[in-house]
């Protein structure tokens, strides 16, 4: 069956983290009710279109888990999917309880994800985490307990709170667990304009140290048994994140929600920022439609190579006109070219010299 994604944006969160620029709202709890019953309502405009079966869904936010599992669990049942689909909920580990993990998973969940991004209390304070130092032990045995085949935790590098000790003590710390974490997520923090942490040039993370703490975490998890997918992700052989590779390899996929985008045949699109006006529109009979861009073909041709080039499947060496200024930051092997180690957290200084970035319009 050819991968189809369906994605579902949850926009609430009890608190916003310092790092945090998504389209997510501290103040909208109120709206759920009535967003839910929304979020409903296009699935059915889309099924009426011919939505396709899904082959992984995702329920990303935002914090799903601030929705009652009853709630989440109609907008899954509401979503035409294979019998093997990939189901993935993004959880706060705060709310990792035993009934909520136990519903999901009797409700079709089979995966869950959890934003831990560490287990030092100095750089849980600095990013304006919530939850606290022992979450990763609460998580496992929870996540455990409910039978879920797969799961994974999100880590964030880069805090200026954060020494290479401490990212060295959160890799311990998750690796000693009875069950371990079988894909792990290592994302560098990025200081975004107009949140706590962009607007503060002294929380910056520092360039160097973080190269260094993304080092680190490759080589442990290397050494213990996960591989690298991507330049944020790693996971043990069969436990690879299904819907991640529908981004990756540019399937198409349709997103649900505000603020949620899609791509099909093509064409990329998506809906309104704000879950007050995509209640709004909808509750009209509108489309909550906030904009859409037709992809040509030297477009997606590059969006193709440059998600391709992130992973460790890599593009065929016949991407580039010339390898010589970039050849410290790549391998090639079997006519294919990955990034390097080195070259990961420099993929960009590598992805403008794919052909495709260089094609001239005139060629579509």
């Amino acid at each position: 069956m050819t991968s189809f994604g369906v994605y579902v944006h949850v926009p609430f969160c009890a608190h916003r983290c310092d790092y945090c620029a998504f389209a997510t709202y501290s103040d909208r709890d109120h709206l759920m009710d009535e967003y839910v019953e929304a979020v409903l309502q296009e699935i059915a405009w889309a099924r009426e279109d011919g939505l396709p079966v899904a082959t992984s869904v995702f329920f990303g936010g935002g914090t799903p888990s601030r929705l009652e599992a009853s709630q989440l669990l109609r907008i899954l049942d509401a979503i035409p999917r294979s019998a093997d689909a990939e189901v993935t909920v993004e959880c706060n580990p705060e709310d990792a309880s035993a009934q909520r993990l136990l519903a999901y998973r009797e409700g079709g969940v089979n995966r869950m994800s959890f934003g831990v991004q560490s287990t030092q209390p100095a750089v849980l304070a600095d990013l304006g985490r919530r939850h606290g130092t022992l979450a990763h032990e609460e998580v496992s045995r929870a996540v455990t307990a409910a039978g879920f085949p797969t799961w994974n935790m999100d880590l964030i590098l880069g805090s200026r709170a954060e020494s290479l000790t401490d990212v060295r003590r959160t890799l311990d710390d998750l690796l000693a667990l009875e069950n371990p974490p079988p894909h792990l997520s290592c994302y560098v923090l990025t200081p975004e304009a107009g949140t706590p942490l962009g607007d503060d040039a002294t929380r910056h993370p520092d360039e160097d140290e973080s190269a260094e703490a993304y080092d680190l975490v490759g080589e442990v998890l290397a050494a213990n048994g996960y591989q690298w997918e991507e330049i944020s992700n790693w996971a043990k052989p069969g436990h690879e994140c299904r819907h991640n590779h529908v981004y990756w390899d540019q399937d198409d996929y349709v997103g649900f929600g505000s603020g949620a985008h899609s791509h099909q045949h093509g064409r990329r699109f998506w809906n309104v920022r704000t879950p007050d006006r995509f209640i709004a529109m909808v509750q009209r009979g509108e489309r909550p439609l906030g904009g859409d861009e037709t992809l040509d073909e030297r477009t997606q041709r590059f969006e193709r190579d440059s998600l391709a080039l992130r992973t460790s499947r890599g593009v065929p060496v016949e991407a580039f006109a010339s390898l010589s200024e970039i050849a410290h930051l790549v391998d090639v092997e079997n006519g294919r070219v990955t990034l390097a180690t080195n070259g990961r957290l420099l993929a960009n200084q590598v992805i403008i010299r794919l052909k495709s970035a260089e094609a001239p319009s005139n060629l579509v």
